[in-house]
């Protein structure tokens, strides 16, 4: 059982720092006048480390054919040179590279981030089967962080200039990465569980750490703790939180060690697991867990259903709109008169964490039954808020902007977080890894095409002699669009939930 927990804890710490594009927003404008380009041209940039998501397909069907730390590890060697170059580039030790070779690098970079999800997934539902849900959540609960995280680290680097501060989160996004999977690489494999039960206990201390790590980092991303609180303590503070969960497996290796038995694994050899029904013990007595009763598509048959369809255009007009708007927030910011653009990054980040959270603590607290809205309707309950958030943005005082980040992030985070066992709920997990990166895959689409709109509306309203656009009208418009697309992807959201929830029934 600690094993298993182990694995739990090996996708936190990997998703705590596989956010290395959401970043970006933090060095943006020091970035577009490093590189002397156009707004259209950093919105393109911007969409690159989306634009790796394209091929994320491939890092699902090398999970199908190749051991998972071969997976891990080419995902880091990515990591490594789509940052890694761009980081010597700005430092001179590497010249003449052209706008569209960064590009390029960009692009590499952001599909490495596919890879290292991919092996975070099949980890956890492969060791946690009765719970995925949950175990999914928290886990993805963490990338949430990754802004925070970087932007944590940067702030102790002495910087004499933005200059400097690109280079420290390039460097940053090229190494931690690396180091990181490099360590943890053993701990990517599958636990063969023919039975389990449902892991009350630990994960009840697991949402406890959790919770609490995220009231930490909103609580330090607050501009007043901030300027009271030494930025070393907050650092510190981070690690320690992120340390925590290693509490959960050495609790349980001790209890296995007292009690002379495994709780959790019970093998049952001869046996596929396929072919079995798990049992979830709960309150003394057993429960009947069918694996059975989902429908198993491959890539090819999922994208010639009508679900597919509807699923593919909610999540295009809800969770990407919502990535896109972050992606951009350093220059909606900077355009609003917002000065201290990495704090409200590491809020954006911090509630982006509890969304993620969000339906796993749902899922604790209230199974799901038949009763309830499918995942479907549960992404169309977000998706409302989500709406009224883009709208709220019209309004052009600095409270509204912190107040639609803040319910963004949550919405968007819960959304993706949503995301992982509907695509099993819908299209079975024999080709979860593949069928989920061709869902994702309109992200960079969504991120070139409404990126791109907003940086088109932004160049209409920009001075030509200061270079940049200020005031409320560089965005407006754009929030009303958004807005109204989100509106429509509601509406395909309560038609899925209307199909399944049939199904189902």
């Amino acid at each position: 059982m600690a094993l298993q927990w182990l694995t739990l804890v090996f996708a936190i710490w990997l998703q705590a720092i596989n956010g290395t594009n959401s970043n970006f927003p933090a060095y943006s404008s020091e970035l577009k006048k490093l590189l002397s380009i156009s707004q259209l041209q950093l919105n393109n940039l911007a969409s690159a480390s989306d634009a790796g998501k394209l091929f994320g397909w491939i890092s699902g069907l090398a999970a199908t054919y190749f051991p998972l730390w071969l997976v891990l590890l080419i995902g880091l060697l990515l990591s490594l040179i789509g940052y890694g170059f761009q980081f010597l580039f700005l430092t001179g030790e590497i010249h003449n590279l052209s706008y569209w070779q960064i590009f390029l690098l960009t692009v590499l970079a952001g599909n490495s981030i596919c890879w290292i999800n991919t092996v975070c997934y099949v980890t956890v539902i492969k060791n946690f089967p009765l719970d995925r849900q949950i175990a999914i959540g928290i886990s993805t609960s963490y990338i949430g962080l990754s802004a925070k995280i970087y932007t944590d680290i940067a702030d102790v680097i002495p910087t004499k200039s933005g200059n400097d501060r690109a280079k420290v989160f390039l460097l940053l996004n090229a190494v931690v990465p690396g180091i990181l999977c490099l360590t943890l690489s053993p701990l990517s494999r599958n636990i063969e569980a023919k039975k389990s039960k449902r892991l009350t206990t630990g994960f009840f201390f697991m949402f406890i750490i959790t919770v609490l790590t995220g009231t930490f980092s909103v609580i330090t991303s607050l501009e007043t703790v901030k300027a009271e609180m030494s930025k070393y303590a907050i650092i510190a503070g981070m690690w320690v939180f992120l340390v925590l969960p290693v509490v959960v497996p050495a609790a349980e290796t001790l209890r296995e060690k007292i009690k002379g038995r495994c709780l959790i694994r019970v093998y049952d050899e001869g046996i596929n697991v396929k072919e079995i029904s798990l049992k979830a013990l709960e309150n003394g007595t057993e429960k009947e867990v069918e694996t059975g009763g989902i429908c198993e598509l491959g890539a090819m048959e999922m994208v010639k259903t009508l679900n597919f369809w509807l699923y593919y255009l909610l999540y295009f007009f809800g969770a990407t709109l919502g990535l896109v708007y972050l992606n951009n927030l350093g220059q909606i910011a900077e355009s609003r008169g917002c000065e201290d653009t990495s704090s409200l990054v590491s809020l954006s980040a911090a509630f982006g964490f509890f969304g993620r959270l969000l339906p796993s603590l749902l899922e604790f607290f209230f199974p799901r039954s038949k009763n309830m809205v499918t995942r479907a309707g549960a992404m169309g309950i977000m998706m409302v808020p989500l709406c009224g958030s883009f709208f709220l943005l019209m309004n052009s005082k600095e409270v509204s902007l912190y107040i639609s980040t803040a319910v963004i992030g949550v919405c968007t985070g819960a959304i993706t977080s949503i995301s992982v066992p509907a695509t099993i709920e819908l299209f079975g997990t024999e080709n979860f890894s593949v069928n989920h990166n061709i869902l994702v895959s309109n992200i960079p689409i969504g991120s070139f095409l409404f990126g791109d709109l907003a940086a088109l509306i932004y160049n209409k309203y920009t001075d030509s002699n200061v270079g940049d656009c200020s005031g409320q009208n560089c965005y407006h418009y754009t929030f009303i669009i958004w807005g109204t697309l989100c509106c429509v992807g509601t509406i395909l959201a309560f038609i899925l939930h209307t199909r399944t929830k049939r199904v189902s029934e």
